[in-house]
């Protein structure tokens, strides 16, 4: 079996590579439009896992109105504190929590919606963050999540690498497997809202894909 990074060493690279983006990069850090095509409503109860500085927390507290809660979940304390003071004040439902994928320092059956932007990539485990994002969705919830994958399997020495990790391809896995963890997690029907066209990264070749479940 191919060696990957061990848990602190994904963790060391990734934490790194986030807090130094938090000082010096604009905007979101993201692979597809998962929250647009999410399309949170009045009353929503929305989580947005990998927040980075915030962006997608503050629209979705707009959408979700005064009935409804935007979540932000990073494991970056530097970008929570960017994230948080890009809440505008008149905004009160919109909230962070420094929490890792697994486990989401999150309450069961909480959520109507779940969303990522280029997170779910950097987990060793997709099926145990997926098995969580199904523990903290309401029956009936949905989530959207665009993420990297691989057109084939990784090359060993890429997915030994924890710096390819922290850059969003090293833990990419192909379309079949990434679907297959998600239905292993207790999803039913998967439904792929966008697929990009394959693009070199680090030597390899990965593509974005959206997709959407829902919890029964």
């Amino acid at each position: 079996m191919t060696a990957v990074p061990s848990p602190r060493a994904l963790k060391q690279a990734v934490s790194a590579r986030y807090d130094a983006l938090a000082c010096c990069t604009p905007g979101t850090l993201s692979c597809g439009s998962a929250l647009d095509l999410a399309a949170p409503v009045p009353g929503d109860v929305l989580v947005d896992l990998g927040c980075g500085s915030g962006k997608d927390v503050v629209r979705a507290a707009g959408r979700a109105g005064a009935g409804g809660l935007a979540v932000g979940v990073d494991l970056s304390e530097e970008m929570l504190e960017r994230a948080r003071r890009n809440v505008p004040p008149f905004l009160q439902n919109a909230c962070f929590v420094r929490s890792d994928l697994v486990p989401l320092d999150l309450p069961d059956d909480c959520a109507d919606v779940i969303v990522s932007n280029c997170v779910i990539n950097h987990a060793r485990d997709k099926a145990a963050v997926y098995r969580e994002v199904h523990r903290v969705l309401r029956p009936g919830g949905r989530f959207v999540v665009s993420d990297v994958i691989a057109q084939e399997e990784l090359p060993d020495h890429v997915r030994a690498d924890p710096a390819a990790w922290a850059a969003c391809y090293g833990g990419a896995i192909p379309e079949g497997d990434y679907l297959a963890a998600i239905r292993d997690a207790g999803f039913g029907e998967v439904e792929i809202l966008e697929r990009s066209e394959p693009y070199p990264k680090g030597g390899v070749t990965v593509l974005s894909l959206t997709v959407k479940g829902t919890k029964r």
